[in-house]
């Protein structure tokens, strides 16, 4: 083979394998890490929304209480139909979407994780839990403010992973990659309590890009009522 054509042939094969490793990139790399273990995560993306021009109220200072009870007014409805077999039908089809202990575990997170945000980035957030066999559950998705409105993305709310035995699939560590991802259709539809504290969200906002339906809350943060503060008991003397 000449020069020239070795040349050209060796350009040919590593613009493919740039391609090829372009190709198999799974999403933003993380700019900070908040919290890691094994099963999950709270980190700072860059936002990969293409209409992201005037950027986020970013660093925010918004308290641990505040957030908290946006995430204890966030309801998820499931649908009518559930199967025995793979819904827990022991929980209401109207529940909250994060118990109290979710809520502890979150809402400092995403206080800590706000205030070092910059305003071209999100927070996101994962958790895996284990099932039976080879399956886990995810529930994932990011956190921005925006002025005074708080946006929830829940991309997968227990969303349940394929297993290294279903034809034709493996189950993988990728969905960590892209938190903002639907691993399937989100069976359950979301909303605000109270009603009057949401905002209709915007179609062409960042939860449009990572999932089939509707998965993005607008939270009127700063209106939200908090829980009196219980009053220190007065010392005997």
């Amino acid at each position: 083979m000449n020069r020239p054509l070795a040349s050209s042939f060796q350009k040919t094969w590593s613009l493919c394998g740039f391609l090829i490793l372009g190709g198999c990139a799974s999403g933003p790399i993380p700019t900070l890490t908040i919290y890691e273990t094994p099963n999950s995560f709270v980190r700072l993306e860059t936002d990969p929304s293409p209409n992201q021009e005037t950027g986020h109220s970013h660093p925010a200072q918004l308290s641990t209480e505040r957030i908290a009870a946006a995430l204890r007014g966030i309801t998820v409805q499931e649908p009518l139909t559930r199967l025995p077999l793979y819904d827990d039908l022991s929980v209401p089809r109207r529940h909250p979407a994060f118990d109290e202990r979710a809520i502890e575990f979150w809402a400092p997170l995403f206080r800590l994780a706000l205030s070092k945000a910059t305003p071209d980035e999100l927070v996101t957030f994962y958790q895996s839990q284990p099932l039976s066999g080879m399956r886990r559950e995810v529930t994932s998705g990011g956190v921005f403010l925006d002025g005074e409105e708080l946006h929830v993305v829940l991309s997968n709310y227990r969303s349940h992973t394929l297993s290294s035995g279903d034809t034709g699939s493996a189950d993988t560590m990728d969905d960590r990659l892209t938190p903002l991802r639907s691993l399937a259709p989100q069976k359950g539809a979301l909303s605000f309590e109270p009603s009057e504290f949401q905002r209709p969200a915007d179609p062409t906002g960042i939860a449009s890009l990572f999932h089939w339906d509707q998965r993005e809350l607008v939270i009127h943060v700063n209106r939200l009522p908090l829980p009196p503060t219980a009053a220190k008991p007065a010392l005997v003397r």
